[in-house]
């Protein structure tokens, strides 16, 4: 993208200048992302969205626009999104989907934590999220990618992948095969029908949310592609997966997947200190949802193994497969913690 590209583009959102700047912006996965400092050194977020995987941005926008009215309080920081010359909150040009928002000054982000601090307010922030979006007609949102934590779709995913797969590969990766048929079976009693849909984040990673340099507090998440319809359990179990244990998603040394109940306590003492917002069948899905996350990450890992690594991006031939087998690890630590995750959540989130 030459200069000349990103300064018109600046241009159609009303920001003009002698000594606008812009530099790239590298942790994103999927969008491309600039942050832009103007005349005055105020700072803005400009992203191109990644329209293959996010097939139809204007419903993603859509999404996000019904979301963010109300998305804010006085612990929770607003992000606004600006307009265009014409009024529209993104910019189609040259087939490229462009939109620009207000940069929080003075954040940052973490991808994982030892601080209980920083555990505590993960949680409460998450918890604030779904606190301030609950009154929200979940019925304006549209699904921005199809049966993403679908677990009857994942595993259809899984099952035609092994069928396809090469003999050799399925032999590479029989201890994972093994496990994922056990995980499906135990996951049976996740029964999502007597659950709320809500309006969720659904990628509720750790550094999917902003904290404030100088207070450590949550400012709020962001991210906000994925918002959509589901269960609270897929926000919970994002968040612990990477909450509670500090290990890369492709650990190959297992011993060093670990994970941590003081972290966890931390993580379900700040989502207590939001108001009520949850029913009794929320919270006893939440320590299955804790095994839910990593292994419906990790099946899908499992299955990009099996179909050549089409979809994530690899940096050596098994690496899938060690995504998988590390999230599998997790899973069964977080399954093996079921009981401990049950009594702390019930002693904690009395509200009902």
């Amino acid at each position: 993208m030459n200069k000349l590209s990103i300064k018109k583009i600046l241009a159609e959102f009303n920001l003009n200048g002698s000594s606008l700047q812009w530099i790239p912006m590298t942790s994103g996965l999927i969008n491309e992302t600039f942050l832009v400092t103007n005349d005055d050194d105020q700072q803005y977020i400009l992203q191109k969205i990644n329209t293959k995987v996010f097939k139809n941005a204007g419903v993603l926008m859509d999404n996000i626009q019904f979301a963010l009215p109300v998305l804010k309080a006085d612990d929770y920081s607003q992000i606004t999104f600006l307009n265009t010359t014409s009024g529209k909150n993104h910019l189609i040009q040259n087939n490229d989907f462009w939109r620009m928002m207000t940069y929080i000054p003075n954040s940052t982000t973490y991808n994982t934590t030892t601080q209980t601090s920083t555990a505590f307010e993960a949680g409460r922030i998450i918890g604030k999220f779904h606190h301030l979006l609950q009154s929200v007609d979940s019925t304006l949102f549209k699904d921005t990618l199809s049966n993403f934590h679908n677990l009857y779709y994942r595993t259809q995913e899984f099952q035609e992948a092994l069928q396809n797969a090469t003999m050799q590969k399925k032999e590479t990766a029989s201890v994972a095969i093994k496990q994922a048929h056990t995980f499906l079976s135990e996951l049976q009693h996740l029964d999502a029908e007597k659950l709320p849909i809500r309006i969720c984040h659904n990628d509720t990673k750790l550094n999917n949310i902003l904290f404030s340099k100088t207070t450590d507090k949550a400012l709020c998440l962001i991210d906000l592609d994925t918002i959509m319809k589901g269960y609270f359990f897929y926000d919970f179990g994002d968040g612990i997966r990477t909450v509670v244990n500090n290990a890369p998603e492709d650990e190959q040394n297992h011993s060093l997947i670990c994970f941590n109940e003081n972290l966890f306590k931390a993580f379900i003492d700040g989502l207590a200190a939001n108001d009520t917002f949850l029913t009794k069948a929320d919270q006893k899905s939440m320590p299955l949802g804790a095994v839910f996350m990593p292994f419906i990450h990790g099946l899908r890992a499992l299955t990009d193994y099996l179909n050549n690594n089409k979809y994530y991006k690899v940096t050596y031939e098994n690496q899938n497969l060690d995504r998988c087998l590390s999230l599998f690890n997790f899973a069964e630590k977080a399954l093996d913690k079921k009981e401990f995750m049950e009594n702390y959540i019930e002693l904690k989130l009395n509200w009902l």
